[in-house]
């Protein structure tokens, strides 16, 4: 059973040459490397960053900086079109914050035959106050809106039937932890602590994590649309209630001058605004399309190479 380690590089050269190294001592010489470069421009991964730690793999460069999902789910793709059997993938972070030891762990959860992906929950986080709030933030938003409870990332390991499934859905591009949370497969978490960076610093931006979040409830849009619209639905109930309210007020010689014409105005502005979204929400409900299934080779129109490494004999 061969382990193959999918993961995006984006002018991280020093930090997944490192990773190479690591993943060869702690998983072993057969362990297979795809990595995906993001277009790099000033530290372009070459092929001998991967030989030089002893292991095979191959370099995919992309055409132009596509973003971390979708560079995640171009590695995929390739996996699920040229490898089959019982090969093991582990898609991970380059910058060894995904630390090499944890696969271990991970592919261990997968011994059993009702597991088809095992995913990491952290346990422990380096990093900013900031961005531990905004992860507290998203995640409360992401329960209410879509219904789901989310507390993995990108870190996971899958048999290669699940990959499979995975590369055939069009949400894989959106977001991949999303992705494999409404693929209906079989998916078990793991804790594990997250490790420092290597080298560098983080290229992800409050801004960029703010999209990232977001990308997360596109791929329930659905969900998101018909509980947004129930929400609408209640309020536009409640302005009407308090019109009648406010009516039965103002026959029975309750209202002060003016509360009347005032109240039921702002009850009929607040009414209209909701009844608008909710038709809207309604016809965009219909008009959303899912369960789409992409094509095997439909990542090929984003790789402009690809590099291969061979193990260099001792």
């Amino acid at each position: 059973m061969r382990k193959i380690v999918v993961m995006p590089v984006y002018e991280d050269l020093e930090a997944s040459s490192k990773l190479f190294i690591e993943l060869a001592r702690t998983q072993g010489p057969d362990t297979y490397v795809v990595a995906v470069d993001d277009g790099s421009v000033r530290q372009p991964l070459p092929i001998s960053a991967i030989e030089a730690s002893g292991l095979e793999g191959v370099v995919i460069r992309l055409r132009r900086n596509v973003g971390h999902q979708r560079a995640i789910a171009i590695g995929l793709s390739y996996v699920a079109e040229h490898f089959d059997g019982d090969n093991i993938v582990v898609a991970m972070d380059s910058d060894g914050e995904d630390t090499p030891e944890s696969i271990t762990a991970l592919v261990a959860g997968l011994d059993s035959a009702d597991v088809d992906v095992v995913v990491a929950s952290r346990r422990s986080r380096v990093e900013s106050l900031r961005f531990k709030a905004f992860y507290v933030v998203y995640k409360l938003l992401f329960s209410l809106l879509s219904g789901r409870q989310i507390s993995f990332g990108n870190f996971m390991a899958a048999k290669m039937p699940a990959v499979r499934r995975l590369a055939s859905m069009q949400e894989l591009w959106i977001h991949v932890a999303a992705c494999v949370l409404g693929s209906k497969l079989r998916v078990q978490t793991c804790a594990l602590d997250r490790g420092p960076r290597y080298a560098g610093r983080s290229k992800m931006n409050f801004v960029g994590l703010a999209l990232h979040g977001f990308r997360a409830l596109m791929v329930f849009a659905e969900d998101v649309l018909v509980r947004v619209g129930i929400a609408c639905t209640v309020v536009a109930a409640l302005s009407i209630t308090g019109g009648v309210v406010a009516t039965v007020l103002k026959m029975l010689g309750f209202a002060s001058q003016g509360w009347f014409s005032l109240a039921f105005g702002i009850l009929v502005l607040v009414f209209l605004q909701t009844a608008a979204l909710t038709l809207i929400i309604l016809m965009l409900s219909g008009m959303m399309r899912s369960g789409g299934v992409l094509g095997v080779g439909s990542y090929r129109e984003f790789v402009d190479e690809v590099l291969h490494a061979t193990r260099r004999s001792a």
